[in-house]
């Protein structure tokens, strides 16, 4: 339980990030085979979360040197 306090804002950019991938799909994302990421939504998803989570995890480690 703890780590789920340690990690907060890591796991909040994972969930905002699969959000996010998966409205991209949604709205914009590509019908065809062609585009690899795009084409499927649990790949969207998937990426988006990888992002988010990335992202996240630069920002609070730049906060916790500061």
């Amino acid at each position: 339980m703890n780590w789920i306090i340690k990690y907060k804002w890591i796991l909040a950019g994972v969930i905002v990030g699969g959000i996010a991938g998966f409205l991209y799909w949604n709205f914009i994302g590509c019908s065809s085979s062609q585009c690899s990421i795009t084409s499927v939504w649990y790949r969207s998803t998937l990426y988006g979360s990888m992002m988010g989570g990335l992202l996240a995890s630069s920002i609070s480690s730049s906060k916790a040197k500061n």
